[in-house]
């Protein structure tokens, strides 16, 4: 017998605590709201009965009324109350959103003080709060946790492991790099991240394959890549389309979205260590693409002045120096830059999908989760091996509810061309994990745990 908490319990019964497990931990659903489409009511059914989910549905599929939705049927279920967390500045939509829906016990907490069933709160703000007073908690943007430091994304798994009731919602599971989605297994309470590698995983201890082959260190063993991807389908859903639950893409049909790469000429001649060269060279090394950038700082952020003049537009850039050189190169443009109080961010992004301002200059990093900007068409994208970001960034405008074609510029120097190939082989890789997925679907997977049922045999100096 151990104690654990002021709580006696048998060493058995704790090892069965700790387990991962696939099965059901939910209830029949109690609240679907009139307005919802008819894939959305199935999500959400399918949601509550599970209890614990990752719901990867693509952007403009209505993630925020299936969470509040979730979030209700929850509140309705164990009479307590629920945690919304979301990236910076989408709270306000959660609660338009949640007015559209009746949902009226709910509310935007700052401070960690709460009164309401529902509330929602800034990743950055969890620590206002106590696992303690919840019953659920909803990860919107899930995947966001990457862009933050170990100690707060340890903070945010260690809450979420808590409580009974989880979902986490996003719209770019583990775009490039297939072993991501073992955080996501172990937060819900599934199989442990460890667990998942050893058991569908390989490690590639002779890799050289370079920047290709980021992300690529581990390995799916071929014959686990069947099991893997039913094991996957077990506990998240994968929704590009309504029609890949069985329903119409009617309404879901986007306008065209135009991608045009402007590449600038970088004059310098000058390599990472400082010596002359006949040509530049294209970048092959994290530190030779930031090179790169620093060396065409200028020329790439006049070439997405021109590009934007007279738009509304959003510049996505990667350093304080170019959203310096870009606001000074646009005056109408506002920055959003890291060392702005969330206070004054939240106000510019507000401004912003009010139209009350014409261009932000930001980075995918702070604001390229969850907003929606269908009011815009157009942007400037200032590209990096981050996949995710560039997918994020570009689907706040070409979304459900855009009612125009949008065009994404790409501005690159001539020696960054590695990273936009990057880019288009991550492209395929989000492209496999979404058809392994759905032809997975329907197949079962079954997670074989060795039992221990032999007697112990003590050394002679234990007896």
């Amino acid at each position: 017998t151990i104690i654990i908490k002021n709580k006696k319990m048998e060493y058995k019964q704790f090892l069965e605590t700790k387990k991962h497990l696939l099965g059901e931990f939910g209830f029949e659903p109690n609240f679907i709201p009139d307005m919802a489409f008819d894939f959305q009511r199935e999500i959400i059914t399918r949601a509550c009965k599970k209890g614990r989910m990752a719901i990867f549905a693509d952007t403009g599929m209505g993630k925020t009324l299936i969470q509040i939705s979730l979030a209700q049927n929850i509140v309705n279920e164990t009479k307590g109350k629920v945690l919304i967390l979301t990236p910076l500045a989408v709270a306000f939509q959660f609660i338009i959103e949640a007015e559209k829906l009746g949902v009226t016990d709910i509310e935007y907490s700052k401070d960690g003080k709460h009164t309401k069933s529902i509330v929602i709160c800034n990743y950055e703000r969890l620590h206002y709060f106590n696992s303690e007073d919840f019953k659920g908690v909803v990860l919107d943007e899930s995947s966001i946790l990457k862009n933050f430091n170990g100690q707060i994304k340890t903070k945010i798994t260690n809450f979420v492991k808590k409580l009974p009731y989880r979902y986490l919602s996003t719209a770019t599971p583990s775009p490039n790099d297939f072993i991501e989605l073992g955080t996501s297994s172990e937060a819900l309470g599934y199989m442990g991240y460890m667990d998942m590698l050893a058991t569908f995983f390989k490690n590639n201890q002779n890799d050289t394959g370079g920047r290709n082959n980021i992300g690529n260190k581990f390995y799916l063993k071929p014959h686990a890549e069947k099991d893997f991807f039913s094991w996957v389908n077990q506990w998240a859903l994968m929704v590009k389309m309504p029609s890949d639950i069985g329903f119409s893409d009617e309404r879901y049909n986007l306008p065209e979205l135009i991608t045009e790469t402007h590449t600038v000429k970088n004059q310098s001649l000058i390599d990472v260590d400082g010596q002359v060269q006949m040509f530049t060279p294209i970048a092959k090394t994290m530190t030779e693409v930031r090179h790169e950038q620093k060396e065409t700082e200028l020329v790439r952020c006049k070439k997405a002045v021109e590009l934007a003049k007279g738009k509304t537009s959003v510049y996505w850039c990667n350093t304080n120096n170019e959203s310096a050189i870009l606001k000074e190169l646009d005056p109408e443009a506002v920055e959003i830059i890291g060392s702005q109080s969330i206070e004054k961010k939240e106000e510019i992004l507000l401004a912003f999908a009010n139209g009350e301002i014409k261009r932000i200059i930001t980075k995918a990093k702070i604001t390229g989760m969850g907003l929606n900007w269908q009011h815009c068409n157009h942007s400037v994208f200032f590209p990096t091996w981050s996949y995710e970001q560039y997918y994020q960034a570009i689907r706040r405008f070409w979304r459900f509810g855009q009612k125009n074609e949008v065009t994404i510029d790409i501005v690159i120097s001539d020696g960054q061309e590695r990273v936009v190939k990057t880019l288009q082989h991550k492209t395929e890789k989000a492209k496999e994990l979404y058809l392994n997925l759905l032809k997975s679907v329907n197949n079962s997977f079954k997670q074989k745990v060795k039992e221990f049922n032999k007697e112990i045999i003590k050394p002679n100096f234990l007896k």
